[in-house]
């Protein structure tokens, strides 16, 4: 227990201490021409400093607001991909996800494998938030799912993981040469915040598949695009330059902020 107490506070204290975006791999500007512009490099700068701010005003550990169950007056809405049609994921929705495995690989000393089942009998948490799309509607309903953070602390996550990346059957774009999947990341502050779940029902039902069955995470203080549906896999890296174009995420590779944060 104490190694894992020593890891949280380690992640509290070094959040705001050489996190730079541009550093992991984020450097989200390429739209702006070339690393020596004025203006890609004021839009870095005011990135990170927009990431920082928000640790330092909110707080690692800050909860989303909650609202009561009247305040829920319509379904969830959709958006995005609503139907993904990767081989493997109709595969497992013709069998009513019975074969699911969410999986948490990379930086950790011990991989896991969980059922859909295993998560449902998890310790679980239900929480009424209001879920705010970058396209400016929002819309308020109830979550219930398995808190991230235990099932990081089983998998112990190694000393020098800066990130946790979200690997999605998502076929977001179909291009002449094949799909590209939605992916996207988050550091470890909000990966271990209580709020964040690995979601399985909303509103008191399953989840459907239009709002990303079997699972989706929620990390409930940023904006929707930073709550990947159709999770499959959580994997824990020390750098985001690898993955898509290196920026963190599916929209972030295509100029939106990594951080995401409301």
């Amino acid at each position: 227990m104490s190694g894992i107490i020593t890891r949280r506070n380690f992640l509290r204290s070094s959040a705001l201490a050489g996190t730079g975006l541009v550093l992991a791999g984020c450097d989200q500007f390429d739209f702006l021409g070339s690393r020596d512009s004025p203006v890609r490099q004021a839009m870095e700068r005011a990135n990170v400093l927009t990431y920082r701010a928000q640790r330092a005003l909110i707080g690692d550990q800050t909860l989303a607001r909650t609202y009561a169950a009247s305040e829920i007056r319509q379904g969830q809405r959709p958006n995005g991909s609503t139907d993904p049609t990767t081989p493997e994921y109709m595969f497992l929705r013709a069998q009513d996800f019975a074969s699911y495995t969410l999986k948490v690989t990379g930086m950790v000393e011990r991989p896991l494998e969980f059922t859909l089942a295993e998560l449902r009998n998890m310790p679980s948490r239900s929480q009424i938030t209001r879920h705010d799309c970058v396209e400016g509607w929002s819309c308020i309903a109830k979550w219930t799912g398995t808190p991230l953070g235990p099932i990081l602390d089983m998998a112990r996550v190694q000393q020098g993981a800066r990130f946790a990346v979200y690997h999605c059957f998502d076929n977001i774009q179909r291009t002449l040469t094949g799909d590209i999947l939605y992916y996207e990341s988050s550091d470890l502050v909000d990966a271990y915040h209580p709020q964040t779940l690995l979601s399985y029902g909303l509103n008191d039902q399953v989840l459907p598949v239009a709002n990303g069955a079997p699972v989706r995470l929620r990390i409930e203080r940023a904006l929707g695009y930073k709550q990947p549906k159709y999770l499959h896999t959580i994997e824990l890296v020390d750098d985001l330059s690898a993955f898509g174009k290196g920026k963190g995420g599916y929209w972030p590779d295509l100029g939106y902020d990594w951080y995401g944060g409301i």
